[in-house]
């Protein structure tokens, strides 16, 4: 087994599937695949910061923020004062980024079926775990 061409397949892989979701988002709700992540950790998590948004997505307190700043600026999102710690706020979604949220994920779903559904998926899904787990417990 050749590491690189695992590695190329893995990256390849992810591009086209992220590539297939957020087209069908953009068309069929008009909402982009990163935009519907951050709503998805949004609705899931209480008294969420933007701190917790880029944790669970592996990706700076910067770019997060301007993330949400997207979200706001379309009003699917609002901050509101942390009321723990002064030096950050809370996002939540707001009414209209629920209803878009709640029309967004039956479509992400339905291509999630489409591009994942094959036979072996739940030993797949298994090592993929095994394989974030470590990437995670190596990351320098």
């Amino acid at each position: 087994m050749n590491l690189r061409d695992v590695f190329d397949d893995l990256i390849r892989f992810e591009v086209l599937l992220w590539n297939a979701l957020d087209a069908r988002l953009r068309d069929e709700v008009g909402l982009p695949l990163g935009s519907l992540d951050v709503m998805r950790i949004v609705a899931r998590t209480s008294n969420c910061r933007v701190y917790d948004i880029a944790t669970a997505l592996g990706i700076t307190v910067g770019g997060t923020s301007q993330a949400v700043d997207r979200l706001e600026k379309r009003g699917l999102c609002a901050r509101r004062p942390n009321p723990d710690d002064r030096r950050s706020s809370l996002v939540e979604l707001t009414p209209e980024g629920q209803e878009l949220l709640e029309a967004a994920l039956p479509v992400f779903d339905r291509e999630l079926e489409r591009h994942l559904r094959v036979p072996g998926l739940d030993r797949f899904a298994a090592e993929l775990t095994t394989l974030r787990a470590s990437a995670e417990r190596n990351r320098t």
